[in-house]
């Protein structure tokens, strides 16, 4: 059967990570996060006192910085395993203030980019199918309620004994986000004109990952014939 990219795009806590790396296993397709590439760029500015804000300073740290995926799903900074320490609340937000940075943006690309080129991919995030992955051939917009993500994200940090705030907060953090998300001047969060949306308010982590499946099986058998 033919490989090819899949591009999940949509807001913070919709559940993109977790169904990607499910569909990417049920697929044998690789599961490349990029929201996981912005959060490593916050986490190492926090832990070095840089700006946010600091396009400079943040482009010359990406110089010198090392981000790598692994199949298994692991993320590491520089060596170090952060794959729990990027998802950190404080982490998430200052995610979403890097990714503002048109420079941030067009080195975190390119490396999106080279990794996606040998197919066989999933990739998520908030630019995808419009910038990162233009071509890919199977699009989807995942979505849900500011409410149902809160939920989610809560009890994913309790599950996970991640530090958390309480489920109002994380709601009002993620309603901040959505803003701030769609309405940035670089690469803002939108639908691509050609992408499948899906609302998984209502549906199971199961009932996502199968939709998602038929989808790309039946992209790829259309490829075939």
């Amino acid at each position: 059967m033919q490989r090819i990219n899949v591009a999940i795009d949509g807001p913070s806590a919709a559940g993109k990570s977790t169904i990607s790396d499910l569909l990417a296993k049920k697929l044998g397709y690789v599961h490349l996060d990029t929201g996981a590439m912005y959060r490593c760029v916050a986490l190492k500015a926090l832990q070095n006192g840089i700006a946010l804000d600091d396009e400079s300073a943040l482009t010359a740290m990406l110089e010198q910085t090392d981000i790598r995926l692994t199949p298994d799903g692991k993320v590491y900074l520089d060596g170090t395993d952060v794959s729990e320490a990027i998802r950190k609340d404080n982490v998430s937000m200052a995610a979403s203030d890097v990714s503002k940075l048109k420079q941030v943006r067009i080195d975190l690309v390119r490396r999106q980019q080279q990794m996606a080129t040998a197919k066989g991919f999933i990739m998520d995030g908030r630019d995808i199918g419009t910038v990162v992955l233009k071509d890919a051939e199977v699009k989807i917009f995942m979505t849900a309620t500011a409410h149902a993500r809160a939920l989610r994200r809560f009890a994913q940090n309790q599950e996970k004994g991640i530090c958390t705030s309480d489920l109002e907060t994380i709601e009002q953090e993620i309603q901040k986000r959505d803003d701030q998300d769609t309405h940035r001047a670089n690469s803002p969060l939108r639908k691509a004109d050609d992408a499948v949306e899906i609302d998984t308010s209502d549906m199971t982590i199961d009932q996502v990952v199968d939709t998602l499946y038929r989808t790309v099986l039946q992209k790829t058998e259309q490829e075939v014939s």
